[in-house]
């Protein structure tokens, strides 16, 4: 696999970014002065590969400082804080110095093997959220081959290796997807026209470099069926930081109603800032607008606004892509879609639902939803939409027996988060939390164990069928219980008019389908757990 950036015995190895396409340069790095004006002047530069950089270069300060004699740590650490501070808009950089400063108490070899590791996780982790963000738009953009716009330089020379935005794009083009790309020349140092142009080149994928400013007049005119960005920093709300343009390109998509998906790893989130406004924005030498190729092009008393990035709220944004989740709905992590939410599976869930009358008692109409888990396929697609839809909103999922389990487990393995399940009395060893919810004939209860939810968690409930909604008020009192939060509620099939939604009025539902009072008028309705 290609990378832009490795060790190689006691140096830091990378390929110069200043110099391409011209030339294909590495540098040796072997100190922590250089490694900090290599990242400064762009040497290196995207947000994961800097973050990356400056871990490897916490590595070198240890075994550098040892090999002089100097077994303590606060030379080490001040090191640290000088890579840290060197590109304070990406919060990656920070993140990866911190993550190997963790281990310095264990040795220099302890700090490099660290580092090592972020380098194989990069991989892994971008292949992942390039699988991911395809299918996505796969799903959002039916048009075959695409016509998609990137902005700025996301592939392998951003990362360690495979790339964001841009390794989305070769996956695309990998599955034969791809028509063309527009490539955005990217003010202010043309790192779209000269280094994404040259990555697409090296992977033989067309493509066409494009003017800034054309870029909406593209969309207008039926060029572009997706945009593909990068992140440098995501807030907590999902606002974004990226190269300076990326805002005017959401914009002018959403006016346009074209899907506008960022795809950056978990460490480009910063969880302390609430929203964007608290991002740091780095301002360029304005010698970079008023030259070219050492010629001024300006008056020489201009001045000059020339920053480097900007941020794009969230409600532009389509979707939030990394390899463990989706984060969707243009309201960054808050998702608040209400119960009816037609998704893509809707209508296979339709034709796969079956009704038994009389079953299992005269006048109750049994939903068999048997048929969509038996759909190869479908299980999975539903567990993604569910990932888009609530995205990074909840820290484990609550499943309720006997089928919330299905889409429970799907659930898990999609996003990673861990699955906790509620079940019938008596099932569960050990002291339990209890909560009791009404049947036509009587009343049921769930039981969750004590411990299994930790306090402050964001829980996500899931199960089958939502009628009246007693079972998911038992499993929301069950996340009370445990002093954690409720998050969200999803369900497959949402039965209309019998108060369920009406129920769940101040939380976040979703229903993966809806079935409406004309479907189910005149009937009763039953499942495994209550019945109306």
């Amino acid at each position: 696999m290609k990378t832009s950036l490795y060790w190689d015995s006691d140096a830091i190895v990378v390929v110069d970014q200043r110099v391409l396409p011209r030339e294909h340069r590495l540098l040796r790095i072997a100190s922590v002065d250089e490694l900090v004006e290599a990242i400064q002047s762009l040497a290196i530069r995207g947000a994961p590969a800097i973050g990356l950089a400056g871990a490897l270069g916490v590595a070198l300060s240890a075994r550098l400082h040892r090999a002089a004699g100097d077994t303590g740590t606060a030379a080490v650490e001040a090191d640290a804080a000088r890579l840290a501070k060197a590109r304070p808009t990406a919060v990656n950089l920070t993140w990866a110095v911190r993550r190997v400063l963790g281990r310095l108490a264990d040795g220099p070899e302890a700090v490099l093997a660290e580092a090592m590791a972020m380098l194989e996780e990069d991989a892994a982790v971008n292949s992942g959220a390039a699988r991911r963000a395809a299918d996505l738009v796969l799903s959002l953009a039916p048009r075959r081959p695409l016509r998609l716009l990137t902005h700025c330089n996301t592939g392998r020379l951003a990362t360690a290796a495979v790339g964001t935005a841009l390794g989305t794009i070769l996956e695309l083009a990998e599955r034969g997807c791809v028509a063309e790309v527009l490539v955005d020349e990217t003010r202010p140092l043309l790192q779209g026209a000269r280094l994404t142009a040259w990555e697409l080149s090296e992977a033989a994928v067309p493509y066409r470099i494009c003017v800034d400013s054309a870029a909406a007049a593209a969309m207008a005119q039926g060029l572009v069926d997706c945009v593909l960005v990068g992140a440098d920093r995501i807030a907590d709300n999902g606002d974004t930081a990226n190269k300076i343009g990326t805002y005017a390109l959401a914009v002018a998509a959403a006016h346009h109603g074209i899907p506008f998906i960022v795809v950056a790893p978990e460490s480009t989130w910063d969880r302390t800032l609430p929203d964007g406004s608290g991002i740091l924005i780095e301002e360029r030498d304005p010698t970079e607008v008023t030259h070219h190729a050492g010629a001024t092009v300006a008056p020489v008393d201009a001045g000059v606004y020339n920053p480097a990035f900007d941020v794009t709220p969230a409600r532009l944004i389509t979707a939030i892509v990394s390899d463990r989740r989706t984060v969707t709905g243009g309201s960054g992590t808050r998702c608040a879609t209400p119960v009816g939410h037609q998704g893509t599976g809707a209508g296979r869930i339709a034709a796969l639902l079956t009704s038994f009358p009389d079953h299992p008692q005269p006048g109750v109409v049994f939903r068999d939803l048997a048929g969509v888990y038996a759909e190869p396929g479908l299980l999975a697609q539903l567990a993604d939409e569910v990932t888009r839809h609530f995205g990074a909103s909840f820290d484990r999922i609550l499943a309720v027996e006997s089928r919330g389990f299905v889409l429970g487990a799907a659930l898990a393995v999609r996003t990673g988060v861990p699955l906790t399940l509620a079940r019938k009395p008596g099932k569960l060893p050990g002291p339990v939390h209890e909560a009791s919810y009404r049947l036509e004939y009587g009343t049921d209860r769930l039981e969750l164990q004590k411990g299994a939810i930790a306090p402050g968690e964001r829980v996500l409930c899931v199960d089958d069928v939502l009628a009246t909604g007693g079972t998911l008020a038992a499993a929301a009192s069950l996340v009370e219980a445990s002093g954690a939060d409720l998050a969200g509620l999803a369900v497959v099939v949402a039965l209309a008019g019998l108060g369920g939604s009406e129920r769940f009025s101040g939380h976040p539902l979703l229903a993966l389908h809806e079935v409406t009072e004309t479907d189910h008028a005149d009937a009763h309705f039953i499942d495994d757990k209550e019945q109306v």
